[in-house]
């Protein structure tokens, strides 16, 4: 699918931007399914004050979307209309250690980086970081966690844009932070977080981060082309048993697949299509419903158009 041209607009109001941008872009190659349609308009911005240029002249009408590291993502074939920003690491990347064991973080920073600056430092409470792919950015807006530990957990503040390009800071309360869950507006665009971590010893902590990952590549399909856990834990239940029990560990939909090692992921056998897994994963969802009464909640994060 091709979208129109909005180069054209976007350039006459804001003619200033330092970013790149462009123009229908395919978007598989920035998702970890390697599956889905092209952005309209795909901008990544030079830096925080080029985005907040960019939101505050960008016409309300024009729709938005944001995307991160595309690891718990899926864009579907016909694309995303619009705008989608993608923060970069050139512009977002950076990592501070900040006095009293503190660590400021660029939304575009992979977790596990996150984990390893914070081993180097000292700074102990943020190896859970090394068992969650995706990055910092959409570790703020979904309260990610794994091993024992939340981004509730260590963070002090996260900075953010908000949609007409205003800079905002939010406390740890401000984030209303529950399971996968953050009550921050989805209008903002988080740019970076300060996390405070305690007093460790780096080998000790480097020690920790070796046993998550060997927990990781024990018990799933990390190597395949998979966007992590596809199915949030329902009260009182866990999704890979639900999944397991309702017959579904490796079913397939076109060349989607339940992964056999761990059936709370889906994984793309190599020609999947963005529809084939959504597919899957709601054929998954009905039969989980019907076997056990249970209703799984999506996870991972769906957009465009089919």
């Amino acid at each position: 699918m091709s979208f129109p041209d909005l180069l054209g607009e976007i350039a006459r109001l804001a003619p200033e931007l330092r970013g790149r941008i462009s123009v229908n872009e395919p978007l598989a190659p920035y998702t970890w399914f390697r599956v889905g349609g092209p952005a309209q308009i795909l901008f990544m911005p030079a830096d925080e004050a080029d985005l907040a240029y960019f939101l505050a002249r960008l016409p309300r009408e024009i729709p938005l979307t944001v995307i991160g590291l595309g690891s718990n993502l899926i864009v579907r074939d016909g694309g995303v209309a619009g705008v989608v920003i993608r923060l970069s690491a050139k512009g977002f990347g950076d990592i501070a250690v900040e006095d009293g064991h503190r660590l400021r973080v660029g939304a575009a920073v992979p977790d596990v980086k996150a984990a390893r600056a914070a081993a180097d430092a000292g700074i102990d409470g943020l190896a859970f970081y090394r068992g969650i792919p995706g990055g910092i950015g959409g570790a703020l807006r979904m309260n990610a966690g794994a091993h024992g530990g939340e981004t509730k957990d260590t963070l002090i503040e996260a900075r953010g844009v908000d949609r007409d390009g205003t800079l905002r800071v939010f406390s740890n309360a401000d984030m209303g932070y529950s399971y996968r869950h953050c009550s921050a507006p989805e209008s903002v665009i988080f740019t970076q977080a300060l996390f405070q971590g305690r007093p460790g010893d780096p080998a000790a902590i480097v020690a920790e981060m070796d046993r998550i990952t060997a927990a990781r590549e024990a018990s799933q399909p990390i190597r395949e082309k998979t966007g992590g856990s596809t199915f949030k834990n329902p009260e009182g239940g866990k999704a890979w048993q639900l999944i397991d029990a309702a017959g579904c560990r490796g079913l397939v939909v076109g060349d989607a697949q339940v992964s056999e090692m761990h059936c709370n992921f889906l994984i793309n056998r190599g020609a999947a299509t963005a529809a084939d897994i959504e597919n899957l994963g709601e054929t998954v969802r009905r039969r989980v419903r019907e076997t056990s009464g249970f209703d799984l909640h999506w996870e991972i994060r769906r957009i465009g158009v089919a």
